[in-house]
């Protein structure tokens, strides 16, 4: 008993006990770290034949408005660290990147031509590598089949409609920009476009929509364009303005030409 007490005394017993505990705090906050960072890491370093090809990429494509670190370029391009992956494949899959030209705000087009599914991805795990942030969501994150309409309905008219109308028409915002008609966008690039918040759109991380309210959004914006117009032509799916407008140039024009049929058969009774 002597001798473990003298042990225990030792000077560096202490600094042995240190280690020891911060070793096992080490191993714990591992085996816990969040899903996410765990995906980041395996993408940033699982996939080092995808950082490669995509930094060749990027180099031959991006680096010339973002720079050759990604750090950005006053008045060209934003840095890319810590956008994430899924920002890459929002941009890239529907066009806006590469920029034909600098305007107040990218405008959905045909992708490149040298774009396709295994470009992006290693275009993705490039800037991903970078610096993290929102990955690429999984087909079940965003299968419309598995969200609630009703649920996501609610959602967007409380969040969205402001911008892009009830319908995803889009919308004007202010100093040339817009928010585009979501009726081309993947559900892929609707999830990718709430978490990375491109352009003028705010971000919605999982803290202020998680991402089953996330996919029940996915659903009610998919199920809508599935909708009839009821009672003729669906005008652009706006609202009363759009209807108003028609009633007004359309209506009046009948009566105009109306009263000008009536006045000339009168002229010819005379």
């Amino acid at each position: 008993m002597n001798r473990i007490t003298a042990r225990r005394r030792h000077p560096l017993a202490r600094y042995a006990v240190l280690l020891l505990t911060l070793g096992l705090l080490g191993v714990a906050y591992t085996l816990a770290a969040p899903t996410s960072e765990r995906a980041d890491a395996a993408i940033a370093s699982g996939r080092a034949d995808d950082v490669a090809e995509g930094k060749k990429l990027f180099e031959q494509s991006c680096a010339s408005c973002h720079g050759l670190n990604a750090e950005g370029i006053a008045n060209r391009g934003p840095s890319l660290v810590g956008v994430g992956a899924a920002s890459v494949d929002f941009q890239v899959s529907s066009g806006r990147m590469p920029l034909a030209q600098l305007g107040a705000q990218a405008p959905r087009k045909k992708p490149a031509p040298w774009v396709n599914e295994d470009t992006i991805r290693q275009l993705g795990a490039y800037v991903q590598s970078l610096g993290g942030g929102p990955t690429v969501p999984t087909q079940e994150m965003v299968d419309p089949a598995k969200g609630d309409k009703s649920k996501g309905g609610q959602l967007f008219r409380a969040n969205c409609i402001q911008c892009h109308n009830f319908v995803g028409s889009g919308g004007a915002l202010t100093q040339g920009k817009y928010a585009p008609p979501l009726h081309d966008a993947t559900p892929r690039q609707i999830y990718e476009a709430m978490v990375t918040g491109p352009q003028a759109m705010p971000v919605f991380n999982d803290s202020i929509i998680t991402p089953e309210q996330k996919r029940d959004m996915i659903a009610y914006i998919v199920g809508v364009r599935e909708e009839p117009n009821p009672g003729g032509a669906g005008l652009g799916r706006i609202g009363p303005v759009t209807e108003g407008l028609v009633a007004w140039i359309v209506g009046i024009s009948l009566l105009a030409l109306a009263a000008i049929w009536i006045t000339a058969k009168r002229r010819q009774a005379q």
